[in-house]
């Protein structure tokens, strides 16, 4: 059966959302600056300046026992700890190192993030308070994605792991090869050349996802990918060329991929997908309904393992079947081992069993991917 959620993973952050942000970047980096530089600490009171750190595109994460599925929290941290972190370990913090993500008058707070992968003893003393560096993959099906609270804090940790991979990606101006410098508090570089000050915004990735749909026949055209976990059927996929409009991509990947003729093409939703490759931070895959003109199916090997039309029942069973809560559960366990320092190496999701603990002979991405979302509603049409 569906699942139904307020809205995607890693959309809806409330750091995001509000028109009258108590700080802009500008004075968000004005105030950290003049925070960083304070020696009595027993001043900075209010707003709480707060920072979510990242090793190697991991965000710091913590983890509670107390329910009978383990909770992820992220591991936020004070700037006056963070500061004795880097002085303990010999560095002294730099406002330029942290990126502005958003601050929350009802909080009182400012939330920044900043990437510690080069401060090896400063990641040991993190690690030590039975927190770890957990991939935003393994924390997005970890989560309650049925409590509100849970989805937003993993839209503000995907939020602040696509600007920090930006950085990664665009430390020289691409005009004239010089560095660039962030401005605006992270969420803008700019080229050091004083001949040059290329301005340099995030750029966004638009890929299109599709859900070929056989109308006459009450099917759907679903797809399998080489090294992918077995089992395991979705929807079409591909990015965006230059100059071509979101239904033009929609047709040619699908006819690339399959070699079948796609005519109406609907809108259904979007969803930020910054756990794609690190090269591409920022993507956002855009969904649609794809209604087929042809039906021979011819599989481009070298994209896809296989692709086959299956019938509306077949589709529910497949929803039906996989047990989504087994994973998330499986993987909160994973999320709470991890910070208590002791990792696991199950692959995620490799497991989706009936009840009688068979394997499925297909299912489909959990609620956490638009495809899901996509297949069920299709599938489930009135719910």
């Amino acid at each position: 059966m569906s699942i139904n959620l307020n809205s995607h993973a890693f959309a809806d952050n409330p750091l995001l959302r509000k028109p009258t942000d108590p700080f802009s970047p500008k004075s968000a980096l004005q105030a950290l600056s003049i925070r960083i530089l304070e020696t009595n600490t027993l001043s900075s009171t209010s707003p709480n300046f707060t920072v979510l750190p990242f090793k190697n595109s991991r965000p710091l994460a913590s983890s509670t026992g107390d329910s009978p599925v383990p909770v992820f929290q992220l591991g936020w941290i004070s700037l006056e700890d963070l500061k004795g972190f880097f002085e303990n370990s010999g560095s002294q913090l730099s406002a330029e190192w942290l990126v502005y993500l958003g601050s929350s008058a009802e909080d009182d707070a400012v939330y920044w993030a900043i990437d510690v992968s080069d401060h090896s003893s400063l990641v040991t003393e993190l690690c030590s308070k039975e927190m770890s560096f957990v991939e935003l993959r393994t924390l997005m099906v970890a989560s309650d994605w049925e409590d509100l609270q849970a989805m937003r804090n993993l839209a503000i940790a995907g939020h602040a792991k696509a600007l920090l991979e930006w950085h990664n990606i665009s430390r020289f101006c691409g005009h004239c090869g010089e560095k660039t410098v962030p401005i605006e508090a992270g969420r803008r570089k700019q080229c050091s050349n004083d001949s040059c000050k290329k301005r340099i915004y995030p750029r966004v990735d638009p890929a299109v996802i599709m859900l070929v749909i056989d109308k006459e026949n009450d099917r759907a055209l679903l797809a399998s990918r080489p090294k992918l976990i077995p089992r395991l059927w979705s929807c079409l996929a591909g990015f965006t060329e230059p100059g071509e409009s979101l239904e033009e991509a929609v047709r040619r990947e699908t006819w690339e991929e399959t070699g079948i003729e796609v005519g109406e093409v609907v809108y259904h939703s979007s969803q930020p997908w910054p756990v794609g490759p690190n090269s591409i931070p920022c993507q956002l895959m855009v969904g649609f309904f794809a209604y087929a003109k042809s039906l021979e199916i011819t599989v481009d090997k070298t994209e896809l393992e296989d692709a086959q039309w299956y019938s509306r029942e077949d589709v529910r069973k497949a929803l039906t079947f996989a047990e989504y809560k087994k994973s998330q559960r499986n993987a909160a366990v994973k999320v709470e081992q991890m910070c208590k320092g002791v990792e696991k190496s199950e692959r995620l999701g490799a497991d989706s069993n009936t009840e009688s603990g068979e394997l499925t002979p297909m299912f489909v991405p959990g609620p956490y991917a638009i495809a899901h979302h996509l297949i069920s509603s299709w599938a489930f049409p009135h719910q």
